[in-house]
């Protein structure tokens, strides 16, 4: 086969994808073909078939490839910054969407996508990263963001931080969350701690922090108001709060 042929068959191959994905959708792809069809964003003229089945081998999955760094992608044969800048690029595009798909939902009516959002955002990071979800009176979405970012094993977050924020997003309530990249959903005595903490700051100036939640690395989540302990940390703080 000459160099032309098998361009044409290249080409040939990659528009049976995109055909394939106008009309059946993403279901209809396995994580090979996803991976494959990034890549050619990135080397449009080149085959990306081996490259795909290479960094699924290596990493694993696709959520694993897409969470990679640029150094970890190009340690795979055939990636170069072009390709490890075209799946970077859509990740980052995805993060985007859930996080202002969020925007102006009602939080109670709306946990399951808040959960998308930050399995999303979360799970593969290799340190934990604090964030917060700030809502307003109604418990309507106002906007999220990162906090406070710390060590594989711990994060340092100052309640007088989380405030500021709170108050800039012009907030009467919140709900926060962490990652475990070691992949144990629960919580320690550090993470009940901080909670107690945090309610009581917030609660001072009249902000309710509504839960606490914990993302794995294998995509599972742990609520504290789930399990209860939102309500035990609400009756411990109740006397130094004075009834607020």
């Amino acid at each position: 086969m000459d160099k032309t042929d098998w361009q044409q068959k290249g080409t040939g191959h990659r528009q049976r994808l995109r055909e394939k994905f106008l009309a059946r959708g993403i279901d209809a792809f396995n994580e090979a073909e996803v991976v494959e069809l990034l890549l050619t964003l990135g080397t449009p003229r080149k085959d990306c078939k081996e490259m795909a089945r290479s960094l699924l081998a290596r990493f694993g999955s696709l959520s694993k490839a897409l969470e990679a760094s640029q150094a970890e992608l190009e340690q795979v044969a055939g990636i170069g910054p072009t390709n490890s800048f075209a799946l970077h690029f859509v990740h980052g595009v995805a993060r985007r969407y859930l996080q202002e798909r969020l925007v102006g939902k009602e939080y109670l009516r709306s946990t399951r996508e808040v959960a998308d959002y930050l399995v999303h955002a979360m799970r593969d990071l290799g340190r934990e990263t604090f964030v917060a979800i700030f809502l307003d009176a109604a418990f309507g979405i106002l906007g999220s963001g990162t906090i406070a970012e710390g060590s594989i094993s711990s994060t340092t977050v100052y309640p007088r931080e989380l405030i500021r924020r709170a108050f800039d997003h012009h907030a009467a309530a919140l709900v926060v969350a962490h990652n475990h990249p070691s992949g144990n959903l629960k919580p320690s005595a550090e993470d009940r701690e901080l909670t107690r903490r945090l309610f009581v700051a917030l609660a001072l100036v009249d902000i309710q922090l509504l839960d606490h939640v914990i993302i794995g690395g294998n995509g599972e989540t742990y609520s504290f108001a789930d399990h209860g302990l939102m309500t035990t940390i609400r009756q411990e703080c109740q006397p130094l709060l004075g009834g607020r």
